[in-house]
């Protein structure tokens, strides 16, 4: 474990995920893509919340599930991300400081608490539909340079980069960690946010502002604006000192200079819900990599914690980890 007060420091969207089973033709009379991940609007949010089925709310948020993997495997860890001043806010509060996380950011008393209303189909697909509320309207000064210099590791979620006001904000806590010299994780987070801001992520990269980069096997070539898997891999990897990258049944792949290492993906018995694997996945791996467990090793916890995830609805663990994890922590 790292000699910091925090493992792990994350900022991302402090959303509730509200997940609900759906059938395709649902999905069809929405006209949406399933398997898509789309930001709506309040009145829309209302609308659809309406025409759910049952379903069951968790705090959840990219970064915030990352954060509560962590914790769950013995990290310390912190968050910073906005709420609305509601029963919602209330609700992500309580949930994410029960599981350990530090997490003390003001709510906004002009906003209602960011929703992700998920659709999960029988194929275990999920498909989300995201109002972001309160949590596009983290500022700058949320953050606090002296916690970000208290953690090894910054971590910051691609998926609050679109929005213009937090996008100021995770530019500051960047340079607040290249200032104290705490290392940078960056999570692309999904093909959309790629389309709307490689730019930006490009510029990150070439400045060397990116100790440690997240991404799946569809987000990495659309980055590299490359084809080709293995071309990808190889493109981004000679700018970024650590490159994790999954890829769903097959596994996942790491690469730190001339190291190399992949893992294939850990045995399930039921694929049932696949909202959360890629951040148990950044979860399982950090938790390795803090404790100096190597590639491999880290890459195997990201597999476990992923398929542990992936076996039940939500983006929270609820088995133990540590003892999925077992031999690993030895």
């Amino acid at each position: 474990m790292s000699s910091h007060r925090l493992d792990v420091l994350a900022i991302g969207n402090a959303i509730v995920d509200v997940i609900a089973e759906a059938d395709d033709a649902f999905l069809e009379r929405l006209g949406v893509e399933k398997g898509s991940m789309r930001l709506i609007d309040a009145g829309e949010a209302e609308s659809l919340y309406a025409r759910m089925g049952s379903g069951r709310e968790t705090s959840g948020g990219s970064a915030a599930n990352t954060v509560a993997g962590l914790c769950a495997l013995g990290c310390k860890a912190g968050f910073i991300g906005q709420l609305g001043d509601d029963q919602l806010g209330a609700i992500f509060t309580h949930d994410i400081r029960s599981l350990g996380v530090e997490f003390d950011t003001p709510p906004r008393p002009d906003a209602a608490t960011a929703r992700c209303l998920i659709l999960v189909t029988p194929d275990a697909q999920r498909t989300m539909n995201t109002f972001l509320g309160a949590a596009q309207m983290l500022e700058p000064a949320a953050i606090d340079s002296a916690r970000i210099a208290e953690a090894a590791i910054l971590y910051l979620e691609g998926y609050l980069w679109d929005p213009e006001t937090p996008r100021a904000a995770m530019y500051a806590a960047i340079d607040a960690a290249r200032a104290a010299g705490t290392k940078v994780a960056f999570t692309l987070s999904d093909s959309f946010v790629i389309a709307r801001h490689r730019a930006d992520f490009i510029a990150l990269i070439d400045a060397g502002k990116i100790d440690i980069l997240f991404a799946n096997e569809a987000e990495i070539m659309m980055l590299a604006s490359e084809a080709q898997f293995d071309a990808a891999v190889d493109a981004v990897a000679a700018k970024v000192p650590l490159l994790v990258v999954t890829r769903s049944e097959q596994g996942a792949v790491a690469r730190a200079g001339a190291e190399r290492a992949s893992v294939p993906a850990e045995p399930i018995e039921r694929l049932v819900d696949t909202t959360g694997a890629g951040d148990l996945f950044a979860a399982g791996f950090l938790a390795g990599h803090v404790r100096g467990l190597g590639l491999e090793r880290s890459l195997e916890l990201g597999a476990i914690a992923a398929a542990e995830v992936i076996q039940h609805y939500g983006a929270r663990p609820e088995q133990d980890l540590k003892a999925l994890a077992g031999a690993l922590f030895d």
